[in-house]
């Protein structure tokens, strides 16, 4: 980070040069002034004014490594991969110490997915460099694109002890304790960075999290709270401290910590949807109601949103306006299996019976394979009259879901029903072997059958 008087000096620079575009007079920068510039441009993606000013540096120094090193970096950058070996092979007989050289050969060998290859340069950069912290870092995120999250971990810990304020490497070591599963050891870790760096709301944030993945929410509370004590504007760790507070139950707290975010930023469909769900939990069903519709006003495209309010008027037993939102859903994401099993279930409360036959079909169909998911679909189909839809949709059923009662005293009723009362026996006698107590069933879905002095038999010689 820049002193303030370098930052004055260096946005002086950037003036300088523009105007010297515009005016077409040339002005005299030395190579470092050139460099910065340089790397504003590429780091703001303004790639022609950073040609513009390579160029410019390199008629007014054109000995100079530095500025080389960033022609490098930019061939680098527009994947002209050989061009920038060939210029850092020239580079390296001239400054065979230069430990930017070995970064930049690091960096083509990454580009080339040669992983190994750029460890090995970056270990020599490290042996000649004055700033290790960065050289880690890079040492860090070669080893996770190789999967080796312990040496990554390693590295971004060596990178932060070199520099305690390096957010990425901060970041990335936790990000390869959770993934290593040493959550724990990730928590150990930040006491050990806190007690140094008190002051850093990330390292606070990044502790909350892990306790909350822990679920220890008293204590990911009190981490999300400091991070927002350290850093006021934080609105991240706002919605993190409101999560923990409803998993508390302690709702009220949680919606103010929603709210903070809308103060400090423009309200986000997931804190409003959050904020309902906290006053639903309390029983203001108005407010809940308010704030779900302030949801999908806010993102008229957020499924979880029509969905929510779908549930809500379910509980209510309102099922046109539930049905109206499940709709709504649907129209976003027509292929998730649970929006099609309530948009059945409402149908069937409306008597709308084709209309719910429909969606248990196209729940199965997107993937639904819960058991009572055929159920309902089996047991309307008997309800409507199509007994041979019915049977079809059982023996579906009974290939995904074997040696199941429920499926089993279904065959059963339609295999009597139909006369065929030899197949009817085999699977009443298994669904007995399964479960005869609960045979009940049987006279509830198919009475006639159930009182079949045949099916009488079995079923007593079963409870005997």
């Amino acid at each position: 980070m820049r002193l303030d008087h370098d930052e004055e000096d260096y946005s002086l620079s950037l003036s300088r040069f523009e105007s010297m575009l515009k005016t077409n007079k040339v002005f005299f920068f030395d190579s470092e002034e050139f460099e910065e510039i340089i790397l504003h441009y590429l780091d703001t993606g303004r790639i022609n004014l950073a040609k513009k000013a390579l160029k410019l540096g390199l008629e007014q120094h054109p000995k100079s490594t530095g500025l080389k090193l960033v022609q490098v970096e930019m061939l680098i950058y527009e994947d002209k991969i050989d061009m920038a070996e060939k210029l850092l092979n020239e580079l390296y007989v001239l400054e065979p110490n230069n430990d930017e050289i070995f970064i930049q050969k690091a960096n083509i060998y990454s580009k080339r997915d040669n992983h190994e290859k750029a460890v090995e340069f970056l270990y020599e950069a490290l042996k000649r460099t004055d700033d290790p912290a960065d050289v880690y870092n890079l040492l860090g995120m070669e080893y996770l694109f190789m999967d080796n999250l312990e040496k990554a971990k390693e590295n971004f810990i060596l990178c932060l002890e070199e520099d305690i304020e390096d957010q990425s490497a901060l970041y990335n070591v936790v990000y390869c304790f959770e993934f290593l599963d040493q959550h724990l050891d990730a928590i150990a870790y930040l006491k050990n960075y806190i007690d140094k760096n008190p002051y850093s709301e990330i390292a606070w944030h990044q502790k909350g999290r892990l306790y909350y993945n822990l679920q220890d929410y008293e204590n990911a509370v009190r981490a999300f709270e400091l991070a927002t004590y350290i850093d006021e504007y934080f609105l991240g760790a706002y919605l993190e401290k409101g999560k923990a507070l409803e998993k508390l139950k302690r709702y009220e707290e949680a919606i103010e910590s929603y709210k903070q975010t809308m103060e400090l930023d423009d309200p986000t469909s997931y804190a409003l949807l959050r904020i309902g769900k906290c006053y639903e939990k309390l029983g203001n069903k108005k407010e809940a109601l308010d704030y779900y519709n302030k949801t999908v006003h806010e993102d008229p495209l957020l499924d979880k949103g029509w969905i929510t309010i779908t549930d809500f008027y379910i509980k209510l037993k309102e099922f046109q306006k539930a049905l109206y939102n499940v709709n709504k859903a649907l129209g976003i994401d027509n292929q998730n299996p649970d929006y099609w099993k309530k948009y059945a279930a409402i149908n069937n409360a409306l008597n709308f019976f084709e209309e719910a036959e429909y969606g248990y079909r196209k729940a199965i169909e997107y993937g639904d394979d819960d058991i009572d998911t055929w159920l309902f679909w089996v047991d309307l189909l008997l309800e409507i009259g199509e007994t041979e839809n019915a049977l079809f949709t059982l023996h579906q059923a009974e290939e995904q879901h074997n040696n199941i009662f429920e499926i089993e005293v279904r065959l059963a009723g339609f295999y009597y029903t139909l006369g065929n009362y030899e197949k009817g026996k085999i699977y009443l006698t298994k669904a007995l072997q399964n479960n005869a107590a609960h045979i009940g069933v049987l006279n509830e879905l198919f009475p006639s059958v159930y009182e079949l002095e045949e099916v009488q038999k079995l079923i007593k010689k079963h409870k005997n």
